[in-house]
């Protein structure tokens, strides 16, 4: 290789970059500090309440259980 192509491969290479780093900074813009706010929550905490009874009940279906509908009189 010649002098002039090296020197030439240099200098499209440094264009690529050069164009690649303004092009992203167009698309994605450059970073900026802003003060936002976003919502919190309260700590979970390791005490737990008991649901009411007419929340879980006992005898109630269970939907997980295949049951069986059959006509009466059969």
């Amino acid at each position: 290789m010649k002098k002039t192509d090296i020197a030439m491969i240099i200098l499209i290479a440094s264009v690529s970059v050069l164009a690649a780093f303004f092009l992203t900074q167009t698309f994605f813009g450059s970073a900026t500090e802003e003060i936002i706010t976003v919502q919190t929550i309260d700590e979970v905490k390791s005490d737990f309440v008991e649901p009411g009874a007419t929340i879980f009940n006992e005898n109630a279906i269970n939907p997980a259980v295949e049951v069986q509908i059959t006509p009466e009189g059969q």
